[in-house]
C-alpha cells in the first residue's frame, strides 16, 4: 500500500498519509487508484467526520505524478487521459472537511490534493512551486486550483516561473495560500487540533458549510478544468523532449519569501 489511513473514531478524524518517502511522495498509478478508494471509503465512515491529508517523511509533501508513470494518450488533440483528475476528496464526493498538513515540497500534481482541501497548515520550511513550464509541459489543472486559492499575479508567477522560483511557506501564509504555520514538529499536531475541532461540531451543519463553500466557486473551476485537456495536448511537448528537459536540469531555485 502507498497510503497510511489512521482512524481515531473516538475523535472523528482520519489522517491520510502519503506513504512514497523515498520517491517525495510522488503519485503513481496505485497511489492514485488508493486515494480516490480511501475519499469513497470516508464517505460511508460515519464515525470520521473530518480528515488530515499530509506525506510521509519531512522532504516533501507530494511532488506530483511520478515521472515514472506512462499513460496511453487518445489520438485526438481535444482529449487527455489525466491519471490525477479525479484524486481529490471533492472529485470523489467527499464533504468531510480535509485539513492539508505540508511538509517539505509540494509541487506540480500536489495541487490536486491541496486544491481540494478546506484550508491548508504548512511547516514554515514548506515550499511551494510548479515545474510544469521548465519541462515544456502546459500547466493547467494545477494552475486552476491555485487560481481558486491565491491571488491571480501570484498563481500566475508561480505557474510560469517553473523551478526558478519556489514560494516560501511565509509568502504562501501572507498571500493566504496558508492559514497557519508552525515549526515542523508542531505540523501534525496543528492540523490535528483543527480537525478534531471540525469534528465535535453538528457533522450537518460542518459538511452543510462545507457544500455552500465549495458552490461558490464550483461552477467558475468545472468551466476552467473543462477546457485542460485541450490545452495540454496542444501545448505540451513529447515525452522524449520533457525527459531531456527533466534530465539537465541544473539550476537552483530562488526562494521568495517576501
Amino acid at each position: 500500500m502507498t497510503l497510511r489511513v489512521e482512524r481515531d473514531a473516538a475523535a472523528g478524524v482520519a489522517v491520510v498519509t502519503l506513504d512514497r518517502e523515498h520517491r517525495h511522495n510522488a503519485i503513481d498509478l496505485e497511489t492514485a487508484a488508493e486515494l480516490v478508494a480511501v475519499w469513497r471509503e470516508l464517505r460511508f465512515a460515519d464515525e470520521i467526520r473530518a480528515v488530515v491529508l499530509t506525506g510521509a517523511g519531512t522532504a516533501a509533501f507530494c511532488t506530483g505524478i511520478d515521472r515514472g508513470v506512462r499513460v496511453a494518450q487518445p489520438a485526438s488533440p481535444y482529449a487527455v487521459d489525466d491519471p490525477l483528475a479525479g484524486i481529490g476528496p471533492k472529485s470523489c464526493d467527499l464533504w468531510k472537511p480535509v485539513v492539508a498538513a505540508v511538509n517539505g515540497m509540494a509541487c506540480g500534481g500536489a495541487f490536486y490534493l491541496l486544491g481540494e482541501a478546506e484550508f491548508l497548515v504548512s511547516a514554515r520550511g514548506a515550499t511551494y512551486f510548479d515545474p510544469h513550464t521548465s519541462y515544456g509541459m502546459v500547466s493547467a489543472y494545477e494552475a486552476v486550483y491555485m487560481a481558486q486559492r491565491m491571488p491571480f499575479g501570484e498563481v500566475a508567477r508561480m505557474s510560469l516561473m517553473g523551478t526558478a522560483e519556489r514560494l516560501s511557506a511565509q509568502r504562501a501564509y501572507e498571500i493566504g495560500l496558508v492559514s497557519e504555520l508552525t515549526e515542523p514538529e508542531e505540523l501534525l499536531p496543528a492540523a490535528l487540533r483543527a480537525a478534531r475541532t471540525l469534528a465535535g461540531f453538528p457533522t450537518e451543519a460542518v459538511q452543510g458549510t462545507v457544500r455552500a463553500l465549495w458552490s461558490a466557486k464550483r461552477a467558475a473551476l468545472r468551466q476552467a478544468l473543462d477546457q485542460a485537456p485541450a490545452l495540454i495536448a496542444l501545448g505540451n511537448l513529447d515525452p522524449e523532449r520533457q525527459a531531456e528537459l527533466f534530465g539537465s536540469r541544473r539550476t537552483a531555485p530562488a526562494y521568495r519569501l517576501r
